[in-house]
């Protein structure tokens, strides 16, 4: 039996198994509604409350984040390690932000940036950008100081070491890093589509909360996920193409 049939089977046992507990009673519906009844509200999100605008809107605004996140962490995370004095001045302090809590900041996100687009993007690339940089510095750090030595002996310049020695070594984590960033940067979507939004997955799960609609509430988590599966097989798919050689 090949994986992909393993990790169908194991879904299924597991669905399965939800919705005979939940038929036979032994979890109340409004806690655990059972599969079935997740799968209506989901249909009814779909026909009739535009859950397709929402999920166009969440995933724009996580991939902004996310890739502006990328774009700052990257080429910073690189000189982290590459220039000590960078990674003394840098290194304490984003530690430090690293360990404060997402939530804990929405007040002084609201303050800085107001209610709109720009507080939600803010607090998706917080949660994502802090994580993603120590990983670039230290997938850096990694490469083999005998590869360098041997590319300045040939006469390479700082460029090519860089492209054709750090960046090539590094690769394969460095994607592999972002797609678990990129997770990471999903699992705040609840925080920031909780702030004055009127649209985003997070916002329909929030307002189902409210009027205890819990098959809602699940078939967004599953929309989530869902989303997160397909993104993190694609990006697997890239990693194995560009990385053929491991």
């Amino acid at each position: 039996m090949t994986e992909s049939a393993v990790s169908v089977a194991a879904a299924a046992l597991v669905v399965a198994g939800w919705e005979l507990a939940a038929r036979a009673g032994i979890i109340a519906p409004q806690f655990l509604p059972s599969p079935s009844r997740v799968v209506i509200a989901l249909w009814t999100m779909l026909t009739e409350q535009n859950l397709v605008w929402h999920v166009v809107v969440s995933t724009t605004r996580v991939w902004i984040a996310f890739l502006l996140a990328a774009a700052l962490a990257i080429p910073i995370g690189i000189m982290m390690s590459s220039y000590r004095i960078v990674g003394a001045a840098l290194e304490p302090m984003i530690d430090f932000i690293r360990y404060l809590p997402v939530p804990a900041l929405v007040p002084l996100s609201i303050i800085w940036f107001g209610v709109g687009e720009e507080t939600k993007i803010f607090l998706l690339w917080l949660g994502t950008f802090f994580q993603l940089v120590l990983l670039v510095a230290d997938d850096m750090r990694r490469v083999p100081h005998e590869f360098v030595e041997v590319a300045r002996t040939v006469g390479a310049s700082s460029r090519q070491v860089m492209t054709d020695v750090a960046l090539r070594w590094m690769g394969p984590t460095l994607i592999d890093n972002l797609r678990i960033t990129l997770g990471w940067c999903w699992t705040y979507l609840i925080i920031a589509e909780i702030v004055a939004a009127d649209s985003g997955i997070g916002y329909v799960i929030w307002t189902a909360r409210r009027f205890v609609k819990t098959p809602e509430v699940m078939a967004g988590v599953v929309v989530i996920g869902l989303i997160g599966l397909i993104t993190d097989q694609l990006l697997r798919l890239l990693h194995r193409r560009l990385f053929r050689y491991l």
